[in-house]
């Protein structure tokens, strides 16, 4: 899902609140100097970094970890390591270059410190790789990396929009992102229980009965192709750019609210890979009619009845009667 700044910004807080909490646990978790683990894999338990296989000792990579190589100079980074209070963690790339906030403390976290400062790198406890920004390797650290220190990858694309970097394989060690198995899973999202002090949720009005808001459109898209068949059977509202029917943030909310039930379809398809396109409709009181990964993996994020899966349905006619069912039997949506 490519990013446009206003759906980065809705979602910056709760992705990096995320990160800085998670940091400090998994890197006491993973810290084990001497332990030599795999290569880049996402779902591997990737640790402390070996060499390439294919370099000779004299050939170093300066980012590798060699324990036989500690010597004063390590022992001057422990000091430093051990004097500084709290656990820095450098982002290398904001992502898609969109700056926020750099404070833990905008994130209600303490013991902490979020900056892009690079002249803290030999400091940093860990350094913080938005994939899509990489590029090649040329743009990472030049200078050897501290023994200690931990190099995150973190991506919240699928791998559909993201392309593979194979020097990465012997340079990462911890993983981020929406995948669940990721050493600091992200997702996009989340419910949490309603206080007896918040408002009873009123449905907005609804004049609409399908709606879906979508820019990233291709014909090869799964989502694309479920669509054209779809509408053939029921009336679709569709707004974005790939509607040719541009909106703005305003607009958005307002089209949320008024219809029954959204189009919650994941430009790709894969294990994990659901984004905000579930939870923008239920905050606004629409039902997500979802596509992406199986049910099940769904039902590990929300309730099983909140929404509506393709998938339950042998065909997109059996799907639209469904919901046309739905609307003329059931007043309370």
């Amino acid at each position: 899902m490519p990013s446009q700044p206003s759906k980065w910004s809705h979602q910056r807080t709760i992705i990096f609140g995320c990160i800085v909490l998670c940091f400090p646990v998994i890197l006491y978790v993973y810290y084990k100097p001497d332990i030599k683990l795999p290569s880049f894999n996402i779902s591997s338990m990737i640790g402390p970094q070996p060499c390439p296989k294919c370099l000779q000792p004299q050939e170093l990579h300066p980012n590798c970890s060699n324990r036989e190589q500690r010597n004063d100079t390590q022992k001057i980074q422990v000091a430093a390591v051990n004097n500084e209070p709290d656990t820095i963690l450098l982002i290398w790339f904001w992502p898609f270059g969109f700056k926020f906030g750099d404070s833990c403390s905008d994130y209600n976290i303490t013991r902490c410190r979020l900056t892009d400062d690079r002249s803290l790198y030999n400091k940093a406890h860990g350094i913080l790789f938005h994939h899509r920004d990489i590029h090649s390797v040329s743009n990472l650290p030049k200078e050897p990396r501290p023994w200690f220190q931990k190099w995150v990858w973190f991506n919240m694309e699928s791998p559909a929009n993201s392309g593979q970097i194979p020097e990465l394989n012997h340079l990462i060690n911890l993983t981020c992102s929406y995948r669940l198995d990721s050493h600091i899973p992200v997702q996009y999202g989340y419910l949490v229980p309603r206080t007896s002090k918040q408002e009873t949720f009123k449905l907005p009005a609804k004049d609409k009965l399908v709606c879906w808001i979508v820019s990233n459109w291709g014909g090869h898209q799964r989502r694309v192709q479920f669509y054209n068949e779809f509408k053939k059977h029921i009336t679709v509202n569709c707004y974005g750019a790939g509607c040719n029917h541009r909106i703005s943030n305003e607009e958005y909310t307002t089209i949320m609210q008024s219809c029954k039930f959204y189009l919650s379809f994941e430009n790709s398809v894969y294990k994990d890979y659901v984004t905000e396109k579930l939870y923008a409709p239920l905050i606004h009181g629409a039902v997500p009619v979802v596509l992406g990964p199986p049910r099940e993996n769904y039902e590990h994020l929300v309730p099983a009845d909140s929404f509506i899966h393709i998938d339950d349905f042998p065909n997109p006619k059996e799907l639209a009667e469904k919901l046309l069912y739905l609307t003329n039997t059931m007043t309370s949506i």
